[in-house]
């Protein structure tokens, strides 16, 4: 992992559309009550296929109605933000990755959980897998505090065994709440902690506000929104997307869109996932075949990555995501992986002016496509329960050019 500085953090109050709303400051060099860009940089982990491996867990989870899929990616670290949550009374703090393509939240990975007098063992057991990870073990009743936002009662998931979780604590799991169904014994659904939320009147709307920063800046800040979103960290107004009718990806944060690079759609409208917790952007085998061609990309066995040359990185044409009738453009730096981070992915030549592309082939019987977080780094998105939509606007880094 790469080293993270500790600095203090005061959560800000907000008040959006009427509702309460409870804004948690991240940034990529902190660790306390923060998100935090999580790395690994010793050059072994295949991104693409831990990515892959997990798309293809969540669309088998959904299809056959249960979150216990069989795909499974070993030694793989974790690749994506993570939260200081703290759990307990006396509270103790974990760094859990965010997960909006779960519902569970669950500790125990490098950190044990310590009981404390809020702790309450219900008896239950709890198990889930992402594709590139899973864990088993004990369900937990317990106080989550967020700064200033405590939840009561919350399910929590104690592990006795887990796999491809080295670096974090656990997972904050911010997906829909059906996505729990089937991981807890002689129960049919847990609450999420946004269904707690909502239910105990800390926030008056199911709706969470994501803004990342892209991590190749130099003060890479963020913010976590509870009950809405930060109107002040838009470039646009928001464009909403109602969740896709088509299964599987009606189970997740699934909309539908179309690609295209340039003026040649290489993806019709189709269906598929916004996830926080997979790294790239995967789209469907012909799509991606067409984007290879049209950048005369090369597929690198090293990393598994398309590259590019620096001539070709200087011909790349924007890449322009069609969701609820809106554009979203990814420029040519922003469909490029930080050249600053090459090491992460696997390239241990030393060279940063090797040029890598962040999309890649999801692969056969999955979703038409994912958009993980090199996509949501360059748009605030926002996933509204209560509506049942999503919403992107543009950002002051939607253009940046630090990669």
């Amino acid at each position: 992992m790469l080293p993270l500085t500790s600095l203090k953090i005061v959560l800000s109050f907000l008040l959006v559309v009427g509702s309460p709303v409870f804004s948690i400051p991240l940034n990529t060099h902190t660790t306390a009550v923060s998100l935090a860009a999580k790395f690994k940089a010793a050059g072994v982990t295949n991104i693409v296929a831990s990515d892959r491996a997990r798309a293809q867990s969540l669309h088998q989870a959904a299809t056959i109605g249960k979150q216990y899929a069989n795909a499974s990616i070993t030694n793989v670290a974790p690749i994506g933000y993570t939260v200081q949550v703290g759990i307990g009374n006396p509270m103790k703090h974990y760094g859990l990755l965010v997960d909006t393509a779960s519902g569970n939240t669950w500790i125990g990975a490098d950190q044990y959980y310590t009981i404390t007098r809020t702790s309450t063992d219900t008896g239950n057991t709890v198990a889930v897998s992402y594709g590139s990870g899973n864990f088993s073990g004990k369900e937990y009743l317990d106080t989550i505090t967020l700064n200033s936002l405590s939840i009561s009662n919350q399910s929590i998931g104690v592990a006795d065994t887990y796999q491809g979780f080295r670096g974090v604590d656990g997972v904050l799991g911010i997906g829909p709440v059906s996505l729990t169904k089937g991981t807890v014994s002689n129960t049919d659904t847990v609450p999420t902690i946004m269904d707690n939320l909502l239910s105990q009147k800390s926030i008056h709307s199911e709706i969470l506000g994501v803004y990342f920063v892209p991590v190749s800046e130099e003060d890479s800040t963020g913010t976590l929104t509870f009950g809405g979103w930060n109107s002040s960290e838009m470039t646009s107004d928001i464009t909403y997307a109602p969740i896709t009718t088509a299964s599987p990806g009606r189970n997740y944060w699934g909309i539908d869109q179309s690609i295209a690079y340039g003026n040649s759609t290489i993806l019709s409208s189709a269906a598929g996932i916004v996830d926080t917790a997979t790294v790239l952007i995967l789209i469907a085998t012909d799509a991606f075949d067409a984007y290879k061609t049209a950048t005369g990309a090369t597929l690198d066995e090293t990393t598994g990555l398309l590259k590019i040359t620096s001539d070709q990185y200087s011909r790349l044409k924007p890449l322009i995501f069609t969701i609820g009738g809106t554009a979203f453009t990814l420029t040519p730096n922003a469909q490029i992986w930080p050249r600053s981070m090459n090491s992460v992915i696997g390239d241990t030549s030393g060279n940063s002016d090797n040029i890598y592309l962040i999309i890649a082939d999801i692969g056969s019987e999955t979703f038409g496509f994912v958009s993980g977080y090199t996509f949501l780094e360059r748009f605030y998105s926002i996933f509204d329960t209560t509506n049942k939509r999503v919403g992107f606007a543009t950002t002051a880094y939607t253009e940046s050019t630090s990669n």
